[in-house]
């Protein structure tokens, strides 16, 4: 990591963030010929880390969370660098562009990025062709979101958005291991509050399970709203056996404590992703591990994980999984690596012989 952050992060930070982030991107899909040869370098193969989830074997509880790779096109050399899984999206049944630019910011004091790019993404037609060709060597999941057409587009009924959920989730699930619903996305207009009412979220889980989707399906929800959410999002979930567990979003909102100056930030649109996002998201995942049935629901957990630590504490409060994204900004791509291995030290320590057992160790 130390040549990572002295010399290619340096020179990637004096471009446009979103610019750097596509030429990871390209790079990701030139290198795909040589992924097994990467992730035999680098996979962390310990069988302490390895954990079953919803039906499914994950080498280890490490993922990539959605937003980095959108449309699925670099997983190979992705998932080679060492992760138990790899997210991508979010998918929508139609391309888009998403939100106007500039749209990716930095804030390097707090470890974060803001995020506004409002679910650009090449259309599920085109990402489901083209994950025919990809086979992953650990699972692979699809995050599932409504079509961001942009302001000035004609307003959508309740029944066409669901319907466009759960004709994208049958689509994409001959090529997914599992199934995330974006149901909270923080930027766009028409994605943050849909599913805050209850009965929009029966109505679309009622619907899914008319689709028979054979995968385990997670949703992914917002962290705001405290008990009264999570409660509701629990009762929307309990009819339904393919539902296996959740995750928390990202808030629409700064968060409190920024190191950056507010004068640096103040007129930027989107979420902050990385170290700030922590507290909210630990919190949310407390509450949702106290009141969830956990002999039939897990969590992923996201927010700030940038060490062993970070992803420790979080198994520790409930996590069965973890994920990170800005990680890989700010620290490189053998943070995956180090991870894992102080993951497994932090294990042998505490005297745990597998992860799963660690899951919720200190939530009484």
């Amino acid at each position: 990591m130390g040549l990572y952050q002295s010399v290619v992060r340096p020179l990637l930070f004096r471009l446009d963030a979103e610019r750097a982030h596509h030429l990871a991107l390209a790079a990701a899909s030139i290198a795909a010929p040589f992924a097994g040869t990467l992730r035999r370098l680098l996979a962390v193969d310990d069988p302490r880390l390895a954990i079953d989830v919803a039906g499914l074997h994950f080498p280890n509880p490490l993922g990539l969370a959605a937003g980095f790779d959108k449309s699925g096109t670099g997983i190979a050399t992705l998932a080679a660098l060492g992760f138990g899984a790899v997210e991508i999206g979010s998918v929508s049944i139609d391309a888009s562009r998403g939100n106007p630019l500039p749209r990716l910011f930095r804030l390097p004091d707090d470890r974060a990025i803001v995020v506004h790019y409002g679910l650009p993404n090449d259309g599920i037609p085109a990402i489901a062709a083209r994950l025919q060709q990809t086979r992953l060597a650990v699972p692979l999941g699809i995050n599932i979101v409504k079509t961001n057409r942009g302001r000035g587009a004609a307003p959508e009924t309740p029944d066409q958005i669901i319907a466009e959920y759960t004709e994208g989730a049958r689509l994409m699930a001959p090529q997914a291991d599992y199934l995330m619903l974006n149901l909270s996305c923080p930027n766009t207009e028409d994605g943050r509050d849909f599913f805050a009412d209850a009965g929009t979220l029966r109505d679309c889980l009622a619907a899914l399970a008319e689709r028979d989707l054979a995968r385990p399906v997670f949703l992914k929800v917002s962290p705001l709203g405290g008990i009264a959410t999570i409660e509701r999002v629990l009762a929307a979930a309990e009819p339904h056996a393919f539902i296996r567990g959740f995750m928390f979003n990202l808030p629409p909102v700064k968060p409190d404590g920024l190191v950056t100056p507010p004068a640096v930030w103040r007129d930027w649109p989107g979420a902050v992703s990385g170290r700030p996002a922590a507290t909210l998201a630990d919190a949310s995942i407390r509450a949702m591990y106290h009141r969830m049935d956990r002999r039939r629901h897990v969590i992923i957990g996201a927010g700030g994980v940038f060490s062993a630590e970070d992803a420790y504490a979080k198994i520790r409060m409930g996590c069965s999984l973890v994920q990170l994204l800005t990680a890989l900004i700010y620290e490189g791509p053998f943070v995956v690596q180090d991870i894992l291995a102080g993951l497994a030290r932090l294990l042998e320590r505490d005297g745990f012989a597998h992860v799963a057992d660690a899951v919720g160790a200190d939530i009484a």
